[in-house]
């Protein structure tokens, strides 16, 4: 247990080694204060908190990392800004709100999965929003100094939009989400990119219903997994899991899947979904 986060929820978590990892909290009182972010560096044993929210109305959804010194976390927009933060050092971290585009009145990120923001190489980032008029990606090239927004073609709306998204290298990515609206059960949908996250083209509709929590390429930053690193896991919640060895193309339904809502690899035969009351589910290729 790390101290002093008996009631809150952990919605992110990134290792680096079997000593150094960090952690994303938040809670349900509605205390600006109660997003934060903690470091061990002694495998758990003890945890260091480098930085506690102030901003009213800020919702940290995700955080992703470079290196274990550099990273950034998004949040929600304030105001019309997105108040998102980085660190340089794996130690502070800064408020970059001013580099990034201006939100669409209510943008914001999905906390599902810990994966509406991808990092690839030394400076490449891309976020995924949502709950707006377009589903959109926020992406940096210099490590988060300037940023651009760009549209796609999944679902929008007030509970929809881009809600997880990987890239393989610095081109070609993929991108997932729908609507957790109940009444729009057939919204589940990827998009894939070969240039950045500029433009975005729909796969073929994968065979889940609701929203994509979260996905991922099959082997570390999509390397592995047969067919080029094009295999990618996704999962839905409730709504199921899928696979695909092509980016989208086609599809396989994981039989009996259900109840996740993230997933990650370590290399192909080595790969995890995590879902409800503590459910753990190791998959392999």
């Amino acid at each position: 247990m790390v101290p002093g986060t008996e009631q809150k929820q952990f919605r992110d978590v990134q290792g680096f080694s079997a000593k150094v990892a960090y952690l994303m909290s938040i809670g349900t009182s509605g205390d600006p204060g109660d997003f934060r972010i903690y470091k061990t560096e002694d495998g758990g044993a003890t945890w260091t908190l480098q930085f506690q929210n102030q901003l009213p109305g800020a919702f940290y959804d995700c955080f992703a990392f470079w290196t274990p010194s550099r990273g950034i976390a998004q949040s929600d927009s304030v105001n019309g800004v997105f108040p998102t933060l980085r660190t340089t050092d794996g130690t502070t971290w800064q408020d970059i709100s001013g580099n990034m585009p201006p939100a669409l009145p209510g943008e914001g990120s999905f906390a599902a999965s810990g994966t509406c923001v991808a990092t690839q190489g030394g400076q490449n980032a891309w976020v995924a929003t949502g709950a707006t008029s377009i589903a959109r990606i926020l992406a940096t090239r210099d490590g988060g100094d300037t940023w651009n927004a760009y549209d796609t073609p999944l679902v929008a709306g007030p509970a929809a939009g881009a809600f997880t998204v990987a890239f393989r290298n610095p081109w070609n990515g993929i991108v997932g989400g729908g609507d957790l609206d109940p009444g729009d059960p057939n919204s589940a949908r990827t998009a894939i990119s070969s240039d950045g996250g500029v433009t975005w083209t729909l796969t073929n509709p994968p065979p889940v219903t609701g929203a994509i929590f979260g996905l991922s390429y099959v082997g570390k930053n999509g390397n592995g997994g047969g067919n080029d690193g094009r295999a990618v896991v996704i999962t839905a919640d409730t709504g199921g899991a899928a696979w695909t060895p092509d980016e989208g193309t086609t599809w396989y339904t994981l039989p009996g899947v259900s109840g996740f809502w993230s997933v990650a690899f370590a290399s192909p035969k080595a790969g995890w979904l995590v879902g409800v009351n503590g459910s753990i589910l190791k998959i392999s290729f």
